[in-house]
């Protein structure tokens, strides 16, 4: 497992802790940069981790299914730089998250389809990440029914789990570029494929440019993504919470 991977995962915990700390202050002043700076740590750290689980659930698939080159390229490790630019596939999902709430699909993971065994299979290796998000959504939301936490921790994770549902929601679309497409495209046309390759590169932008800046586009992203999560268990409200604090600027 990468250094890297885990240095997330300790900033994460870290975030975490600090949350907890400082619900106190929260409570008592209703504010209180020590918790400001869990959430962050905390929402950011845990949404980077994710985004190395839900590339890593792509790659295991594949690799269970005949195509043994990601061992070779590395996309077994957890290591965020395997997964094509690090600032592409990373950082810029992270700062989208943090200005508008967007969890964009961050990494990508160069699959061999050549090497899979059948169809479904490749469907499965799409499906993957997606699913990877909807069940760290499913995981967080549970652990914050089952063990007792404070509150400020509660909305840190129910913000976290929260984008989680959201990412499935983006991912599982069925637009060239996004793992939803990658499900349904093994049985397409040959005529359909070679179209959806000329606007796979700039497709999820467009998507993207939707949500942003067409007036309604990202409030229908999140009553889907509010419905789903509350179907889980999670706490919407909380998440709204977390999401003010996430971006404390405003």
């Amino acid at each position: 497992m990468s250094p890297w991977f885990l240095l997330l995962v300790a900033v994460s915990v870290a975030g975490g802790v600090l949350a907890a700390l400082g619900t106190r202050e929260v409570v008592t002043y209703g504010q209180s940069v020590i918790y400001t700076v869990g959430l962050v740590l905390l929402v950011l750290g845990g949404w980077a981790v994710s985004l190395c689980l839900h590339e890593f659930g792509h790659a295991y698939v594949a690799y269970r299914n005949g195509d043994h080159t990601v061992r070779q390229k590395g996309y077994l490790t957890l290591d965020i730089r395997r997964y094509t630019d690090v600032g592409l596939s990373f950082v810029l999902p992270i700062v989208f998250l943090l200005l508008g709430a967007i969890p964009l699909p961050g990494g990508a993971v160069w699959i061999e389809h050549g090497l899979i065994r059948s169809k479904g299979a490749r469907s499965l290796v799409s499906l993957a990440g997606p699913a990877t998000n909807l069940l760290l959504a499913l995981l967080i939301t549970v652990s914050t029914l089952v063990i007792p936490m404070p509150r400020g921790l509660v909305i840190a994770l129910s913000c976290l789990a929260l984008f989680q549902v959201l990412a499935f929601v983006l991912n599982i679309l069925p637009i060239p570029g996004l793992d939803g497409f990658g499900v349904i495209e093994p049985y397409l046309s040959p005529q359909a494929r070679v179209m959806s390759n000329q606007v796979r590169p700039w497709a999820p932008f467009v998507l993207v440019a939707l949500l942003i800046f067409v007036p309604g586009a990202s409030a229908v992203l999140f009553t889907v993504g509010d419905a789903l999560f509350s179907l889980i268990g999670g706490d919407a409200l909380e998440a709204r919470r977390g999401l003010t604090v996430l971006q404390f600027w405003r």
